[in-house]
C-alpha cells in the first residue's frame, strides 16, 4: 500500500507473473480525488473488520502520521489475525521531515516487525544490516516510464542547445533547489549554448522557492504538478536533470530519467549512483559543495553521457521484479495456495 502509487502499480502486473493480485485501495469518506490521505488500511477498525479480505500487507509509503504507538498497534492486530508484514524500506530518511527523528523511530518498530524486508538497492540493505541486524531482499525499481514511450524517446537526437532542468516540486523538506539552482546560474553562464530550466509547483513552498530564485535573477515556471504524460515530457526536453536533495535514499524520478535518455545529477547522499548510472556531486545536509556541482556540470556538458535504459530489458526485469515479489510473498504465507490478496 497505497495501490495507487506508480512504483506499486508498475510492480502489480499479474499477466507477468500470475499468483497475486492487489485489492484496491479503500476509499477515504471526504478525500479528494488523486490526492494523498492516510491510508485507510492502516486504521485499526479497518484492519479488524477487514482481515478477511487479504492474505499479508505490504507497507511501502504513507505512514508518517501515525505515532510509534500507533504503529505497534497496526503490529499487533495484524498478528492478531495471523497476516504477515511485507516491508519495502523505500527511504531510510524521509523527505517530507526535516526532523529524522520520526522516520527512524517508526523504522524501528516497522524494521524487526516485519516478516520480511524489502529494499531497492545493496547499499540500502547494507545500513539496513548494520542498523537493524535483519537481512533484507534487493529488488531493483521497476522502470516508470511506458516501454513504448520510452522507445520514442529513443529516437531523440542530439541538440544544439544543452538544457538543464532542477524542479523545486512542492519543496519537500529535503529540497535544496534555491541553491542549486543558483549555483547552476553561475556555471550555465560559462557554458556554450546553455540554458537552465526552473519548474515549481504553485503551492506556498514552491510559490516560495519561486520568489527566492527570481529575487537571484533566476526565471521559475510556477505551475500545478505536471501529470505523467506533461512529466515524461519535461525530463525528455531536458540534457540534464539535477536532484536538489539535501538527504534521501532513493529515487523514482532518477528512474524516469533512466527511462527517458536525461542525464542525473545527483547528491551523494543516499544510494541514487546504486539505482542507475548518474553524476554526482558532493553535499551534506546544511551544505552544498559549490565546486563539485560545477565539475559535474562541466563534465555533463562536455561528455554528454546518455545513460539511457533499454525497453526491452525493462520490460524483462520488470517481469523478474513481479516475481521476486511474489516469491517473497509465497514465502511469508508459507503454503502454495491460491492467488494471494495483497495489501499494499
Amino acid at each position: 500500500m497505497p495501490a495507487g502509487h506508480p512504483y506499486i502499480r508498475n510492480i502489480s502486473d499479474t499477466s507477468a507473473t500470475p499468483g497475486f493480485h492487489v485489492l484496491p485501495d479503500p476509499p477515504v469518506p471526504g478525500a479528494p480525488d488523486g490526492q494523498w490521505w492516510p491510508h485507510q488500511a492502516l486504521e485499526l477498525g479497518w484492519l479488524r473488520t477487514n482481515h478477511e479480505r487479504f492474505d499479508l500487507l505490504h507497507l511501502h509509503f504513507g505512514y508518517e502520521h501515525l505515532s510509534v504507538h500507533d504503529l505497534r498497534s497496526v503490529v499487533e492486530t495484524l498478528r492478531a489475525h495471523g497476516k504477515p508484514l511485507v516491508l519495502t524500506v523505500h527511504d531510510l530518511r524521509n523527505p517530507h521531515q526535516v526532523d529524522p527523528g520520526p522516520h527512524r523511530e517508526a523504522l524501528d518498530v516497522l524494521i524487526p516487525s516485519a516478516d520480511a524486508v524489502i529494499t531497492l538497492t545493496p547499499g540500502a540493505a547494507e545500513h539496513i544490516a548494520s542498523t537493524w541486524g535483519r537481512v533484507a531482499t534487493v529488488i531493483p525499481h521497476p522502470h516508470v516510464v511506458d516501454p513504448q514511450r520510452a522507445r520514442r524517446a529513443s529516437a531523440r537526437g542530439r541538440r544544439d542547445s544543452f538544457v538543464i532542468g532542477v524542479h523545486a516540486k512542492s519543496m519537500r523538506a529535503n529540497c535544496d533547489a534555491v541553491a542549486v539552482a543558483e549555483q547552476l546560474a553561475h556555471t550555465i553562464s560559462t557554458l556554450p549554448d546553455s540554458r537552465l530550466v526552473v519548474h515549481a509547483h504553485d503551492d506556498e513552498g514552491g510559490r516560495r522557492a519561486a520568489e527566492e530564485l527570481e529575487q537571484r535573477g533566476i526565471a521559475v515556471t510556477v505551475g500545478p504538478p505536471f501529470s505523467d504524460s506533461e512529466l515524461y515530457d519535461y525530463i525528455g526536453g531536458l540534457d540534464v536533470s539535477v536532484l536538489p536533495h539535501r538527504f534521501g535514499t532513493h529515487s523514482g524520478w532518477l528512474e524516469a530519467c533512466h527511462d527517458l535518455g536525461t542525464t542525473v545529477l545527483a547528491p551523494d547522499c543516499g544510494f541514487y549512483h546504486e539505482q542507475a548510472p548518474c553524476l554526482l556531486y558532493q553535499r551534506t545536509e546544511t551544505a552544498l559543495d559549490a565546486d563539485s556541482l560545477d565539475a559535474a556540470l562541466r563534465r555533463a556538458h562536455s561528455q554528454r553521457p546518455r545513460w539511457r535504459a533499454d525497453p526491452d530489458r525493462r520490460s524483462i526485469d520488470r517481469s523478474a521484479i513481479i516475481g521476486a515479489h511474489n516469491a517473497v510473498y509465497r514465502a511469508v504465507t508459507s503454503v502454495a495456495r491460491p492467488p494471494i490478496a495483497v495489501r499494499r
